[in-house]
């Protein structure tokens, strides 16, 4: 079993982040070809997009999917709830990431080091991220993790986006995402407290700075 990963990613980094927490038997590996669109990797999996992850031959592909299949196949460390009510909240808060809070703020990457910044559009997605942050703050629990007591795989989607986020608002001129949010504030300063938490930051950080560094 091996997961096709780019540390940058953080839909990959999500899935990352399940396995370190499962201690799975999952191969790590990097982009065939070195890119998504690279003939070797669209052999693999024609939507070109990470993760994906091979079993047996198969490829499965999307994030959530893929850790919810983590669920089933390694049970023995569940990071969804035992109960239907919390199970349902936290495949909720992964599905408001994956719909509405991350795509705005993806449309902001590229300003970032746009050498003339597109100020409407920039102004646009930081009032979107802005309210789906607000929308955020009342489906969060009071601590210390995003559903209470339990690390589940709410936590697993909002951490990578975090990292972004806690980089490019700033420098685009938005407000710190805490401003105002007591919630995700004290969320965020307990969730880095984890080993596995604090990994993923690392690695993403690390292929920021390769990516930096190779002017990408």
């Amino acid at each position: 079993m091996k997961l096709y990963n780019t540390n940058l990613s953080n839909f990959a980094s999500k899935c990352r982040l399940a396995i370190y927490e499962k201690q799975a038997p999952v191969e790590i590996v990097p982009i065939p070809g070195g890119d998504l669109k690279s003939p070797e990797y669209l052999k693999i999996y024609p939507l070109g997009k990470t993760p994906a992850l091979e079993v047996n031959g198969q490829i499965i592909g999307e994030s959530e999917v893929i850790n919810e299949y983590f669920e089933d196949k390694f049970p023995e460390k569940p990071l969804l709830p035992k109960d239907a009510e919390g199970r349902a909240r936290s495949r909720e808060i992964g599905r408001f990431h994956d719909l509405y809070l991350e795509p705005p703020l993806r449309a902001l990457f590229p300003q970032v080091a746009a050498k003339e910044k597109d100020q409407k559009l920039i102004a646009e997605k930081l009032q979107e991220v802005s309210s789906r942050l607000d929308q955020l703050e009342t489906m969060m629990s009071s601590g210390p993790y995003a559903l209470g007591a339990q690390f589940t795989f709410a936590d697993c989607a909002l951490v990578p986006t975090f990292f972004f986020l806690n980089l490019l608002a700033p420098m685009l001129g938005g407000e710190p995402f805490s401003e105002g949010r007591p919630k995700l504030a004290a969320w965020w300063a307990k969730v880095q407290e984890r080993p596995t938490v604090q990994k993923i930051l690392e690695e993403q950080q690390s292929a920021l700075m390769q990516r930096m560094q190779a002017g990408n």
